[in-house]
């Protein structure tokens, strides 16, 4: 290199460090000036939310039962004969007292005729024979007949009176079978099916009931509940008289009312359970024999119970937790005792006070500190 060209590059080298010292110093103080860069703030979570209500709320076993016929007839003839009319349809109400089925009456018609006839021919030798026996009684006074001779006239006139006496039973046995060609309901309830039509012949006590009879109002419900609820069950017993639910389904919001009428005696070392029984007046005949049930037996009533829906209680390591919204949309997430599950709520025992609003939906985003907005439930799912 020539001595012209050296200061030319010495020239170039120094203006490449000053930019260099100048890029160098601008970022070591940006370095240093401490601010950090802003991140940005996450959205609210999306929830649905309801608030802690406080309610009196029943202390009940459920159960399933079935359905039992206060009291079932099978009806069936005591005589024999031709089956002339029945007096109903099949499956229609009936009251006590209603006839059901005419059988043929003139046999019968024709045996008291010939009972009676007999009575009244023993009847008038009957009293011919007494007449006899007074007579002879003064003969035998005056001596003019023999003591033997009298004597059987006189157990002659008591073998009548015998035989009126067994006439007289003829006879009203003979009025008692026509009676039974008439059959009338011994109780207010439904019929069944119908097994034997007009003109059959029917025969006396047969195997086969002509008809069934079902009484509905009231019915019985039977159910089981497991032996450890009997000393619950006993220790309210003597308060007062347990009201029953029967629900036909579960979309029921009508259930039957009833009360316990029974309780075993002994438990069922099979099962475990003991039986139970409760009579439901069944006024809308809702409960029909046979039919299985959703049973709600109240034992008694919580007072001021604090209650959420089920669904808001969360299971963690820890135990139960729901996620409670505070007044500025952060939540919490607080440890709560969940007792009974009266349907879809539950009795919260200790962790929540009424009003506090709890999440109930859009719980799987949240944690403790996160702001949230409460929307419908069908915006959630959107």
């Amino acid at each position: 290199m020539t001595n012209i060209q050296k200061p030319a590059f010495i020239k170039l080298l120094l203006m490449a460090s000053s930019i260099f010292l100048s890029a160098f110093l601008i970022s070591a103080m940006s370095g240093c000036s401490g601010e950090k860069p802003k991140t940005p703030q996450k959205p609210p979570v999306p929830v649905t939310s309801v608030a802690a209500t406080q309610k009196n709320v029943p202390i009940q076993i459920l159960a399933i039962g079935n359905v039992e016929a206060y009291s079932t007839v099978s009806v069936k003839s005591q005589i024999g004969g031709i089956l002339t009319r029945v007096h109903f349809r099949e499956g229609q109400d009936v009251k006590k007292g209603d006839i059901l089925f005419s059988i043929d009456p003139r046999p019968f018609e024709a045996a008291l005729k010939q009972a009676e006839a007999n009575l009244a021919r023993d009847t008038s030798q009957l009293e011919n024979a007494r007449v006899e026996a007074r007579r002879y009684g003064e003969l035998v006074r005056k001596g003019y007949v023999a003591q033997e001779q009298y004597d059987r006239i006189i157990t002659n006139a008591a073998a009548l009176e015998e035989t009126v006496n067994a006439d007289r039973a003829l006879v009203e046995n003979a009025r008692l079978q026509l009676t039974y060609c008439s059959i009338y309901s011994p109780i207010h309830g439904r019929t069944g099916s119908l097994i034997a039509n007009e003109g059959n012949l029917i025969k006396a006590n047969a195997d086969s009931p002509l008809v069934i009879i079902n009484q509905i109002q009231p019915v019985y419900v039977t159910f089981a509940v497991p032996e450890q609820n009997l000393a619950e069950i006993r220790k309210y017993e003597s308060a007062s008289n347990f009201r029953i639910e029967a629900f036909s389904s579960k979309e029921d919001v009508k259930p039957v009312q009833g009360f316990l009428s029974f309780i075993d005696n002994a438990v069922d070392m099979t099962t475990g359970t003991i039986k139970l029984k409760g009579t439901f007046p069944n006024q809308e005949k809702k409960l029909w024999p046979g039919q299985f049930v959703n049973v709600a037996l109240t034992l008694s009533t919580q007072k001021n119970a604090i209650i959420v829906p089920s669904y808001a209680i969360q299971s963690g390591q820890n135990g139960q937790y729901v996620f409670v919204i505070k007044d500025d949309l952060t939540v919490e997430i607080r440890p709560v005792i969940a007792g009974r599950a009266p349907g879809s709520e539950s009795v919260i025992e200790k962790g929540l006070h009424s009003g506090e609003k709890v999440v109930t939906d859009g719980h799987l985003r949240l944690f403790p500190g996160a702001r949230v907005i409460i929307k419908d439930k069908a915006e959630i799912k959107k």
